[in-house]
């Protein structure tokens, strides 16, 4: 489970992805110093699917996250494309470099890479993780507008429950643009069984190319209120930004109201998106 500040009674953690080229690493670096000084509970560090090397990608960056900025590091895992023993080397590896959060995924499938199939399921990984290292704490993802691949609703939350049975501390939902689908989601949650903590993924919509790209891919569904923004700013990227950070924090005042334990935010590597949040929402988070 994400460690809390004691100073705080919901959380805040960013959400940060390994470039693919050295300026983007070096770029990186200086965001991950800005968070510093965002009073961030956590650091989470995607997998690269760049030679599938996630030891040399997520869990150095994750690794700078807890030992050099000392900020919780969670180093995201995908369950498809790693061996047992990939597992085995890299928990070892994030162990000895004190980082005990791992985020289990089943991992996107790709179409140029093929599935190593000792793991089908995040929940396989899961299970693994916590055979090898239990005292690792594990967080699962979730959808609160259903997986893509789920046959229903009724399935996705029976396969939710398994992976938090199979041993996830708390789970983290993809990225959603309605507070009302979020709420019903986690009672249907409750009503199942998952008494973990649940936090809502909230991502800055600042352009008109992301927004449109991300709700192809998570099948999202848009809201009257953000479809009005998308069109009518559609040809001013600055009043565009401005919504679309507006629509965010206006989420998260929502969301923290409603007493959920935390907000990740996916910041696609931009730390003026996470300055400009964290000061128009940081005293939300104190006590």
């Amino acid at each position: 489970m994400t460690t809390t500040n004691p100073l705080r009674k919901t959380t805040l953690s960013y959400e940060v992805f390994p470039p693919k080229t050295q300026v983007g690493e070096d770029n990186l670096f200086q965001v991950l110093q800005d968070l510093k000084d965002l009073e961030a509970d956590s650091i989470s560090v995607t997998y690269s699917t760049k030679n599938n090397n996630v030891a040399d990608t997520t869990t150095k960056i994750a690794e700078h996250v807890q030992n050099n900025l000392c900020i919780p590091a969670i180093a995201h895992l995908p369950a498809i494309y790693l061996t047992k023993q990939d597992v085995s080397n890299i928990v070892t590896r994030l162990d000895e470099s004190g980082i005990n959060k791992i985020l289990a995924l089943r991992g996107d499938r790709l179409p140029d890479m093929e599935p190593v199939n000792d793991f089908t399921y995040a929940s396989d990984l899961v299970t693994y993780i916590k055979k090898i290292a239990p005292h690792f704490e594990i967080t699962g993802a979730c959808y609160p507008e259903i997986h893509p691949e789920a046959a229903s609703a009724v399935d996705d939350i029976k396969n939710l429950k398994k992976k938090v049975d199979a041993g996830c501390d708390e789970l983290i939902t993809q990225l959603f643009f309605d507070n009302d689908i979020f709420l019903d989601f986690q009672e249907k949650c409750r009503i199942a069984g998952i008494d973990v903590p649940i936090i809502p993924g909230i991502m800055p919509i600042t352009n008109q190319r992301q927004a449109m790209r991300l709700v192809s891919m998570n099948e999202t569904k848009l809201p009257r209120k953000f479809k009005a923004i998308l069109n009518k700013y559609e040809h001013n990227p600055e009043a565009l930004r401005e919504a679309g950070l507006a629509y965010a924090i206006d989420q998260i005042v929502d969301l923290v109201t409603q007493d959920v334990p935390g907000i990740h935010l996916y910041i696609m590597n931009r730390s003026e998106t996470a300055k400009y949040i964290h000061n128009a929402t940081k005293w939300l988070f104190r006590e």
